[in-house]
């Protein structure tokens, strides 16, 4: 997978835009504060998420004065030829085509343009709420798991068909609201639980390349740390547990949920609620390991994904890293650029790059959005 040429009109700041990074090596992105680097990433990896990765709503990624974006990308896979268009219209249906053919659902995108993230951002997978660690499992699951990413895109139209009926209900369980009620209920059951599996047998496989990850970012920060007992903790003791929100079958915890459902007018159960766990040396990472070991488990969740959808295609996803090396001291960035497989890379920074990062294109992103080749790397 390589892309070779990605194509704005009125996206973020730049009204019409033209990047050609090196297909195979890393392009680093350079310009001042505000100039629009990251927002070159931002929409690589729009294509195939269809989300911000800095989180900001799809207006967001509209010029202002705007009615729409535009985001197009021409690749190669496998040597053939390979587009992918998608408009972006706020407060309306975007829509998005792979060579000029409408795709059904968001796994089209990830395996037509299948992307690694990393940013600053990703402390938030640790510390932030279930909902991104989910979105690391099912980014994942949508380019390894061709099954599992049409349950995806299942289980959100479900829900959405769901939430709309609970609030039309207004709490009120009227013969209508039960029969749709049933419905839903027994498609969710059904999609919902083998969702669940799917997640839960790619935690399993990821734990082994995660624990791999994290003992040789770690180690680069100098001693294993000490615990409060005085002993020496082992850097490498990092696991991943995936927990459901309910027990036995899901069918039978919505009916439980019901009207609990009905009175909140949202879907209390499912999917949707499930939690993946992070403890590192059994400590709950969220709320019990220092933000330097936090930051660790980021990275290390990050490559581990990586390498597992790597090893799936055949190829290395196309890797964005925007500005990650400011957050990182000497040794760690140095590992880290171990750590990172061969493949086409584009890579913003405001810091220089530590040694060993093998730079293949240089481009500046001056006033106006303007792209010109050079600057320094």
């Amino acid at each position: 997978m390589s892309l070779r040429t990605l194509y704005l009109a009125d996206f973020r700041i730049f009204e019409e835009a033209e990047l050609a990074p090196d297909p195979e090596g890393t392009t680093v992105i350079t310009g001042g504060n505000g100039a629009g680097k990251t927002s070159l990433l931002e929409a690589v990896g729009y294509l195939g998420t269809q989300r911000s990765f800095r989180g900001a709503p799809r207006e967001a990624l509209v010029r202002r004065g705007a009615e729409q974006a535009v985001v197009r990308a021409e690749l190669t896979r496998a040597g053939n030829p390979l587009v992918v268009e998608t408009e972006i219209v706020p407060g309306g249906r975007s829509r998005s085509q792979v060579n000029r053919q409408a795709v059904r659902g968001r796994r089209d995108l990830a395996e037509a343009v299948p992307v690694s993230v990393f940013s600053p951002q990703d402390l938030a997978i640790v510390q932030g709420g279930p909902a991104g660690r989910r979105a690391l499992l099912d980014d994942a699951l949508r380019i390894v798991d061709h099954r599992a990413g049409a349950l995806l895109d299942d289980l959100d139209r479900i829900l959405r068909q769901r939430a709309a009926l609970l609030r039309q209900a207004g709490g009120r369980l009227s013969p209508g609201v039960e029969t749709s009620l049933e419905v839903w209920d027994a498609r969710l059951g059904e999609v919902g639980a083998h969702v669940a599996e799917a997640r839960a047998e790619l935690t399993s496989a990821l734990g082994e390349h995660v624990g791999r990850a994290y003992r040789s970012l770690a180690d680069a920060e100098g001693p294993a740390p000490v615990s409060a007992s005085g002993s020496v903790s082992d850097a490498g003791s990092v696991s991943l547990d995936y927990r459901r929100g309910w027990d036995g079958a899901l069918a039978d915890a919505l009916l439980g949920a019901r009207r609990e459902d009905l009175r909140r007018g949202v879907s209390t159960v499912g999917p949707q609620r499930d939690e993946l766990e992070l403890r590192i040396d059994r400590r709950d990472a969220r709320t019990q390991a220092s933000q330097g070991e936090q930051r660790t488990l980021a990275l290390a969740l990050r490559l581990a994904t990586h390498a597992l959808v790597a090893a799936h295609i055949g190829a290395p996803p196309i890797l964005l890293l925007d500005d990650v090396f400011s957050e990182l001291d000497l040794r760690r960035s140095q590992a880290l650029v171990r750590e990172l497989p061969s493949g086409q890379s584009l890579l913003t920074t405001a810091v220089p790059l530590p040694p060993g990062v093998e730079v293949a294109q240089v481009v500046t992103v001056g006033p106006g959005g303007v792209i010109s080749p050079g600057g320094p790397p």
